[in-house]
């Protein structure tokens, strides 16, 4: 086996809260071809005159609402995901973040300068394919490599969403939760929404996604690929784990962005029908993210629960993600030493 050390990638962060890095952040993220998958001439109008000139503002009031003493919470826990992994195994380990800081080039260029090392093992913390999370990660990986002619070979994790050892860490982070029947109606697995363009372009059949009669469900080499098969498995085996029953839960899908047809249901929208039905509390999940975020904070903990209480509701209880939970990084700690 060769010599590896591991480099962990998560979505990013502004490096502060105020109007100019965010702008910034979200320039550099929504420019990205695998973000929004249009001509570069297309992309840079839409984000330089319909999103830039807005969008910064609004976002920094909501990265105010979050931000820590620590700083951005996603990049805080993400530290503290690496420090307890590194801990447990003395494979060299690296943390960095798709955008912002800290960025992939830099975290791979030390990892690559340590004696020894022939191989990088490249995990993106995104369970679910999607080519706006683990395919640009790996594309940026693969240039830094290229850009700068490091003799290392790159190792890409494939994603996670149906590994028995993520599903047990994840149903063992939710446990203490759902154990609490009484301070809950029904449970919401809410994940990150994507345009439905993105499936059907990631699907090599060309014919399956979106296309074929209950698609998530019938077997397909699309799956590979597929962000709405893998969360809906992921859920699946979830459920099963914790031994909840079908009229327990309903899985929806946040964070929209411009005008294109996205996945659905909408959280926002479930939130506020479940109040309609006379739902009171309801318990989300949001399995798609490993570290909390600006998404899970802000979007669920904060408007989430606002938005449900305005249309009749209680309370929304936000499950934590994984962080730095002992289960996952005993999860990630085997899947580092495996290499």
């Amino acid at each position: 086996m060769k010599n590896h050390a591991v480099l962990l990638a998560n979505l990013g962060s502004p490096d502060n809260a105020d109007v100019a890095s965010v702008r910034r952040y979200l320039n550099q993220f929504l420019m990205d071809p695998y973000v929004i998958q249009l001509p570069w001439i297309l992309r840079r109008l839409i984000v330089g005159l319909f999103v830039l000139p807005f969008r910064p503002k609004r976002s920094a009031e909501a990265y105010q609402s979050v931000w820590t003493d620590r700083g951005s919470p996603l990049v805080a826990l993400s530290r503290d995901l690496l420090a307890a992994l590194q801990a447990k195994t003395d494979v060299p380990v690296g943390m960095s973040m798709r955008y912002g800081n800290p960025s992939i080039e830099s975290e791979l260029l030390k990892l690559a300068a340590m004696p020894g090392i022939e191989e990088i093992v490249f995990i993106p913390l995104y369970p679910h394919y999607a080519e706006s999370t683990v395919t640009t990660s790996i594309a940026e990986a693969e240039r830094v490599i290229k850009k700068h002619g490091l003799s290392v070979t790159l190792r890409p994790f494939k994603p996670f969403y149906n590994r028995p050892d993520y599903i047990n860490a994840l149903a063992k982070s939710a446990e203490s939760y759902l154990a609490e029947k009484s301070a809950y109606d029904h449970i919401l697995f809410s994940y990150h929404g994507l345009p439905e363009q993105h499936l059907t372009k990631a699907d090599p059949t060309g014919s399956h996604c979106l296309k074929t009669k209950d698609c998530c469900n019938v077997p397909s080499p699309a799956h590979a690929t597929c962000y709405r098969h893998q969360v809906m498995e992921t859920t699946r085996l979830f459920v099963e784990q914790s031994g909840l029953s079908s009229d327990q839960y309903t899985v929806t899908f946040q964070s929209r962005l411009g005008r294109a047809k996205w996945l659905e249901p909408s959280t926002e929208e479930t939130l506020k029908e479940m109040a309609g039905k006379g739902i009171k509390n309801v318990l989300v999940l949001c399995p798609a993210f490993i570290t909390d975020c600006l998404e899970t904070l802000e979007e669920i903990e904060l408007q989430g629960d606002e938005v449900f209480k305005e249309a009749g509701g209680e309370s929304v209880t936000l499950v934590p993600c994984l962080n730095a939970s002992e289960e996952w990084v005993d999860t990630l700690a085997n899947w580092v030493e495996a290499g």
